[in-house]
């Protein structure tokens, strides 16, 4: 990114006809996406919204979509769902609020349903394109499969999302839905495409630290780092981990993400966070090194 201030937000709150853009009002957020089998969340906090306009939100939308940026450049989107609460508040005599929280993927992870028998020679591809259709969403990127077909017919039945987590078990890959848009990648890879490069000059703020859940790194908001971008952080501004001298402490330590000789890893957790009349901008992810498993610590907590 060449510019980094003067920020732009848009905020919509939409049905499948019209929207309502309240970009133009005071605005806080915080967006957490991961790369797990459970919905990306966004909570938004509207200020001093008119009587008329908080009710028309809480009646006639079911779409949130936030994107961010800088002046002169591109706005990116960094959520897109489901408005799932609409709650009114107060903070001060003079100042009211709309509270806005947002699911991303809850429908189709919650409620998407398949019914389907597939044919004898049915491949991976295949059976990614009915679960996609069954949950209703776009398919984004998706890592090659395998070739392997099947011998017979296969009935699948039930939750889609439970019979997408055996595809990525059978694949070695993982599956989440980002922006709507199903995303299935090889479990040890990122996306491929640029690679963004995280340092003092691009907006690093603070200094990467390694800790038991990966390697955690903040920066100005750039709403072109998602759930399995490929980032490039200078090894030398990472601060380690300190090891435990205590026998308890051997394993911990053992399992410490490693970090990479190259400088190149992908992102599990990236969390936008802003206020448009404050100083809240940032980015804030966990990313292992390419070609690593994600750490127990985040395994512990469903990461995968």
């Amino acid at each position: 990114m060449t510019q980094q201030y003067l920020r732009k937000v848009q905020l919509v709150v939409a049905d499948d006809a019209t929207g309502l853009d309240l970009s133009e009002l005071h605005i806080k957020f915080a967006i957490k996406q991961h790369d797990l089998q459970t919905p990306n969340v966004l909570q938004a906090r509207v200020y001093n919204v008119k009587e008329s306009t908080a009710a028309q939100i809480q009646k006639e939308f079911s779409k949130i979509i936030l994107s961010a940026g800088y002046e002169g450049g591109e706005l990116g989107t960094i959520f897109d769902g489901t408005l799932v609460q609409v709650r009114k508040g107060r903070e001060s005599n003079v100042d009211t609020y709309v509270d806005l929280s947002g699911a991303d993927g809850d429908i189709a992870l919650n409620f998407g349903t398949i019914q389907i028998a597939l044919k004898a020679g049915s491949s991976f591809s295949d059976r990614v394109d009915a679960l996609a259709k069954a949950m209703n969403v776009k398919k984004g990127y998706i890592a090659p499969l395998p070739d392997d077909t099947l011998p017979r017919g296969k009935t699948m039945f039930g939750m889609a999302r439970d019979h997408l987590r055996d595809l990525a078990m059978a694949t070695d890959t993982n599956y989440s839905i980002q922006n709507g848009v199903l995303q299935i990648l090889p479990r040890k890879a990122a996306l491929p495409g640029e690679t963004i490069e995280i340092n003092s000059a691009t907006g690093m703020v603070g200094f990467p630290e390694q800790t038991e859940d990966g390697i955690q790194v903040k920066c100005l908001l750039n709403p072109q780092i998602k759930v399995g971008s490929q980032v490039k952080i200078n090894n030398a501004d990472i601060q380690q981990a300190e090891l435990g001298l205590s026998l308890s402490s051997t394993q911990t330590n053992a399992f410490l993400p490693s970090i990479a000789a190259d400088g190149l890893y992908r992102t599990l957790v990236v969390e936008h966070s802003g206020d448009t009349r404050g100083q809240q901008w940032y980015t804030d992810i966990v990313c292992i090194a390419i070609g690593q498993a994600a750490t127990p610590g985040l395994l512990s907590r469903g990461y995968s």
